[in-house]
């Protein structure tokens, strides 16, 4: 057992999302991998581990924790303008060579990120969301490494926050089951998902399939979750407009109402010579979308850089409803019912009278929190 493992093993309780089968055997079904997992065996997560016959899954610690703007999950129509209280733990069941969340994503995966069990800092959920309070955050979002895996301490935490006010949102790479869905459905208000190509060949690169996450925006829509999709464009992976074009009518398909995100890709991980995604080609994946009849297209990663493409306009009669640049809003107009103040219409969204953080939200400096 490596290091890494040890420290990890530690900090674990028995699941439940998982079923027992004979010899000890149980299959779990927190993502879409559905590991059947031997006595002393772990998953391809490597975080959740068969002990005697018990699914045992991570507990009561953080690598990671830090307040800021909801935009930099990105959500643009999950109460802009408020500030999110993010956290993650450790592990992933996806191998993206382009991640930018490596370092805790990767730990049990790749030698090189077993460095990821130094971010460790236990911490209970009520002292998470009483910082979350104080800090004036108004969500808590579970991103960094891949929250799926990570469910049953996000619901523990969610249960804390939830009679207190406070709104509950995924950002994930949608490999997910309908068992988790329904078992986070109760607590969960918002799911960011990750569609990073339309071809199954290249989700099987990355350690997985398509269909499952197409499978996840449909469902995650049907339960009445608020859904977003974000698209890293890549250079000679997933840039060509047939598959933009794929990607936009899908999403058409499910609801014209979901934002799409197409953003900029930097050079990381094991990527690091793919050369960074132009902002040109931002525009014209933002065009096809809006060509396909998605009501709502965001290019991202590239402020002052991509235009209208960063602000939000009524679909009904294009008035600006909200100016953006980065991470920071300059303009509000939307009311808290989600209406257009020129022509009245609605505007899909979860929204708030007075965002905190108008004209204040800043471009990228967070606040980081260490117990």
């Amino acid at each position: 057992m490596t290091h890494a493992e040890t420290i990890l093993d530690r900090l674990t309780v028995p699941g439940v999302l998982y079923n027992q089968l004979d010899e000890g055997d149980v299959r779990c079904h927190a993502c879409a991998h559905r590991c059947l997992i031997h006595p002393g065996k772990r998953g391809v997560c490597k975080v959740r581990f068969n002990r005697s016959g018990t699914l045992h899954v991570p507990w009561g610690y953080v690598a990671a924790a830090q307040v800021d703007p909801i935009e930099k999950k990105p959500f643009a129509h999950f109460l802009p303008g408020e500030s999110a209280l993010t956290f993650g733990m450790l592990g992933c069941d996806f191998h993206c060579s382009f991640c930018q969340n490596w370092l805790t994503s990767q730990t049990l995966c790749d030698p090189e990120a077993e460095s990821g069990v130094n971010y460790i800092q236990q911490v209970s959920a009520q002292e998470l969301v009483s910082y979350a309070i104080q800090s004036g955050a108004s969500i808590i979002a579970s991103s960094y490494n891949e929250p799926l895996i990570t469910s049953e301490w996000a619901v523990e935490i969610f249960k804390v926050a939830k009679p207190l006010g406070l709104r509950c949102v995924y950002i994930s790479n949608g490999n997910a089951t309908t068992e988790v869905l329904d078992y986070l459905r109760p607590y969960l208000d918002g799911y960011k998902i990750d569609l990073k190509s339309m071809q199954d060949r290249h989700y099987r690169e990355l350690g997985g399939h398509l269909q499952p996450v197409l499978d996840s925006i449909r469902r995650a829509k049907e339960i009445g979750l608020w859904v977003e999709v974000v698209t890293l464009v890549i250079p000679g992976f997933n840039d060509s407009a047939d598959e933009l074009w794929d990607t936009a009518r899908f999403l058409v398909s499910v609801s014209p109402d979901i934002p799409w995100h197409v953003t900029a890709f930097h050079p990381d991980y094991k990527m690091d010579r793919t050369p960074p995604t132009p902002a040109s080609t931002l525009l014209r994946a933002a065009e096809i979308g809006q060509e396909a009849g998605l009501h709502f297209v965001y290019a991202g990663n590239l402020p002052g850089k991509v235009g209208e493409y960063e602000d939000t306009c009524c679909p009904a009669c294009g008035e600006r409803l909200i100016q953006r640049r980065g991470y920071t809003l300059l303009e509000y107009h939307v009311s808290s019912s989600g209406t257009c103040p020129k022509c009245g219409a609605i505007v899909a969204g979860v929204w708030t009278d007075q965002p905190q953080n108008v004209k204040k939200s800043g471009l990228g400096f967070p606040r980081r929190i260490r117990w």
